[in-house]
């Protein structure tokens, strides 16, 4: 049953259910009150009338015994102002709602003296054969030749000269407003249940309907991940709404996770093979010096040392960027960064633009690399000269960006591989041997950098027709 209720679809159905439920049950409840109370005006107007008919005559004059009281078996009493019955209808066995229980005429003792003083002593608000405009009603039963029913009771006064003020009380039955109030409640009974239902049924379709590429998406993600085939995809319907756009953003991530693994196993790949060389090189010399220590090279063992100590670091630092390492928020000055790193080194000139310091944030070891790892390429390619730009491009405010340009008086980078110089383990040609060009990590773990603190690195041609390498980072 939890399982059952824990489904999206049976939910909606019945939070749909539910809603259309008290929706109905409202409307009803309004319905029948709108209709008890329409009806019992209509019942309200008839027992008025029936009363001021009486009234009518009682003010012109009639005696009580010569009042038309049968109604249309409808219950009638007149009560003076001392509130004894004076006449009532001829079959009026019982009735109660009036305020007067009394069914017959009660006789009176001295006649009409008595009558006189009593209409002198009532209430002359009235002027005598006037009725009063005002009418008042209320809800009882009544007996009426043996048939007992709920009446609606109107009272109206009117004053008769000599009589005093005297009270028609006149009922209208309620049977017909019952009667349909009963069955328009019969009705909702039954109609109600039927309409929840076909509610809840077209809601399960409906809901299934639109459920169904959900269920499609999950399914294929399971199968994904049972056969950990990130080549897969996942179907995206023919619609434009957000299952749509779940199935795309889920094809996009699972395409960005099929690149990162595949980039992680080609990495994994390329440092086992980089590593083999220098770690193969280093054990052959050490196994010729062991046996015959006059052929040791130590030199070459201490290069090959060095080198794999190398590639070690960087395949380190290439794993804390990837691991999304913080670059930090220290403040140095970016063209005092790139001075020292070109402190020593043959053939380096540096080149910083006029007026303050360029200041950046981020790490400063993380950066000292990125720009030691330029310089080494630009020496590496360059034929005799190395020209370093520090610069401030726009001002402090509004996004200035500082720049640092490495341009070298090389072949230059072809344009088809000036993007694919940033991969890892990328050597353009034979020139960048394992000899003399390092692992292919440089440029790479460069960009990595320049993108984790929020800047960008390029790859263009020098004014001189060899490489440039334009580095632009946010200042502070």
């Amino acid at each position: 049953m939890r399982r059952a209720l824990g489904s999206v679809r049976a939910r909606a159905t019945l939070g749909a259910t539910l809603v259309v439920a008290i929706a109905l049950v409202a409307a009803g409840t309004a319905v029948l009150l709108s209709l008890w109370s329409n009806l019992s005006g209509q019942a309200g107007t008839q027992a008025e009338r029936t009363a001021r008919t009486v009234a009518a005559d009682l003010a012109a004059g009639t005696a009580y015994d010569k009042l038309s009281l049968d109604h249309d078996d409808r219950p009638v009493q007149v009560v003076d102002e001392s509130g004894r019955l004076v006449a009532a209808s001829e079959d009026l066995e019982r009735i109660s709602g009036t305020g007067v229980t009394a069914v017959r005429p009660q006789a009176t003792t001295g006649g009409d003296p008595d009558d006189s003083a009593a209409g002198e002593d009532g209430d002359h608000s009235l002027s005598p054969g006037e009725i009063d405009d005002d009418v008042s009603f209320t809800d009882g039963s009544a007996t009426v030749e043996g048939d007992e029913a709920d009446y609606r009771f109107a009272a109206v006064r009117v004053e008769v000269d000599g009589k005093g003020t005297l009270t028609v009380h006149a009922g209208a039955p309620l049977s017909a407003e019952q009667s349909a109030v009963s069955t328009a409640l019969t009705v909702m009974l039954i109609g109600f249940p039927l309409l929840l239902g076909v509610v809840a049924g077209v809601t399960w379709l409906v809901t299934r309907r639109a459920l169904r590429p959900v269920e499609g998406i999950r399914a294929e993600m399971a199968a994904i991940t049972a056969s950990q085939d990130l080549a897969r995809r996942v179907p995206v319907p023919d619609t434009h709404d957000e299952v749509a756009r779940l199935a795309r953003t889920t094809n996009e991530t699972l395409a960005a996770l099929e690149t990162s693994v595949e980039r992680q196993r080609r990495f994994v790949a390329d440092a086992s093979h980089e590593l083999r060389s220098p770690i193969a090189s280093l054990r052959t010399q050490l196994e010729v010096g062991a046996a015959h220590p006059e052929l040791l090279d130590v030199d070459g063992a201490v290069e090959d040392t060095v080198r794999l100590q190398r590639l070690a670091a960087d395949l380190l630092l290439l794993a804390r960027l990837d691991a999304g390492e913080r670059p930090g928020d220290a403040r140095f000055d970016l063209a005092e960064l790139v001075r020292e790193q070109a402190e020593g080194r043959v053939g380096v000139t540096v080149v910083t633009g006029a007026g303050a310091e360029v200041e950046v944030a981020g790490s400063r070891t993380q950066l000292g690399r990125l720009v030691a790892n330029l310089l080494d390429n630009a020496q590496r390619h360059a034929r005799s000269e190395v020209t370093v730009t520090v610069r401030q491009e726009g001002g402090r405010q509004g996004g200035g960006r500082a720049l640092v340009e490495v341009a070298d008086d090389g072949d230059g980078v072809p344009v088809a591989d000036r993007e694919r110089v940033f991969e890892r383990f990328v050597r353009l040609d034979a020139a960048r041997s394992r000899d003399d060009g390092g692992a292919g990590l440089g440029l790479a773990i460069a960009r990595d950098v320049a993108v984790r603190h929020g800047g960008t690195l390029t790859a263009g041609e020098a004014a001189a027709g060899g490489a440039l390498f334009e580095l632009r980072l946010p200042v502070t």
